[in-house]
């Protein structure tokens, strides 16, 4: 059976109130949905998939470490 899980109300109150700036009445008048949206503005869109093995060695040729002299 899947349990369905807390909302993370203090998180959301913590974004809401003070990273966002938004005042009670616009907090408790939005919906968990545009907080989500709020929030994946700030942080740069939804996740991407983590780099794999031969991306990182693509970026590492590309752009190697500077060799001190």
């Amino acid at each position: 059976m899947i349990r369905p899980q807390v909302f993370p109300w203090e998180d959301a109150m913590m974004l809401g109130l003070s990273v966002l700036r938004w005042s009670p009445d616009e907090f408790w008048r939005a919906t968990p949905r545009e907080l989500f949206l709020a929030w994946e503005g700030l942080s740069g869109g939804r996740p991407t998939e983590p780099a794999r093995r031969q991306d990182l060695r693509r970026m590492m040729e590309a752009f190697p470490d500077a060799r001190e002299a």
